[in-house]
């Protein structure tokens, strides 16, 4: 799966006043369909009295639809659940979940109105909220002669390769990690720098 970014603290949380409306919008991380709904249920416990508790998320890759959600909470069909899921889907950001708390100030905004307000204040959310690279690891084991050791460590930075433990008994074997994108091209490397003669298998992790 390639690398993507995802929310890197647990609540980002930014406030607005659209029209005498409060709206707060509150994201954070959320690695499955399940986590996301216990994500809506605590913002909408936080805040009991609020006239709707507006939801999206995108619980998988950046932009990947296979687990993704989305509520109006009684706000006109369309306005807001998925305006909102449109912006994550088009963040670069995954596993996310996002609600937009609106306390409503006696002025109707509209059809129009609401799908820019709920679209906005997500937009307005993501501006700052602080992202880290999610990576996908993938263990191995390295068997190898001692003749190809210093050669096999100068070509670990090149594919983000850490040496997890290192055995030194007939030959030289390494449990390592690296990004599993980067595998294939990893593997093939040591191949061709080892003429075939190293071993290579995966790792339960």
């Amino acid at each position: 799966m390639p690398r993507y970014m995802i929310p890197a603290v647990p609540l980002h949380r930014v406030e607005d006043t659209i029209k005498r409306s409060r709206f707060i919008v509150t994201l954070g991380p959320v690695a499955s369909p399940e986590e996301a709904h216990v994500f809506v249920d605590t913002i909408r416990n936080e805040f009991p009295d609020a006239t709707h508790h507006c939801w999206a998320y995108l619980a998988g890759a950046a932009g990947d639809t296979a687990y993704v959600g989305m509520s109006d909470d009684g706000e006109p069909h369309g306005t807001a659940g998925r305006p909102m899921l449109n912006v994550l889907l088009h963040s670069g950001v995954g596993q996310v979940a996002t609600v937009v708390t609106r306390y409503f100030g006696g002025i109707k905004l509209g059809t129009g109105g609401l799908v820019r307000a709920y679209a906005g204040m997500v937009q307005l959310g993501l501006e700052n909220l602080e992202l880290r690279e999610k990576i996908t690891p993938v263990s191995l084991e390295v068997v190898l002669d001692y003749s190809n050791i210093t050669l096999f460590k100068r070509m670990l930075s090149e594919f983000e390769v850490a040496i997890v433990a290192e055995d030194y008994g007939a030959d030289a074997c390494f449990h390592i990690s690296l990004p599993q994108e980067n595998r294939q091209a990893f593997e093939e490397a040591l191949q061709e720098m080892t003429s075939g003669l190293s071993l290579v298998s995966t790792l339960e992790t």
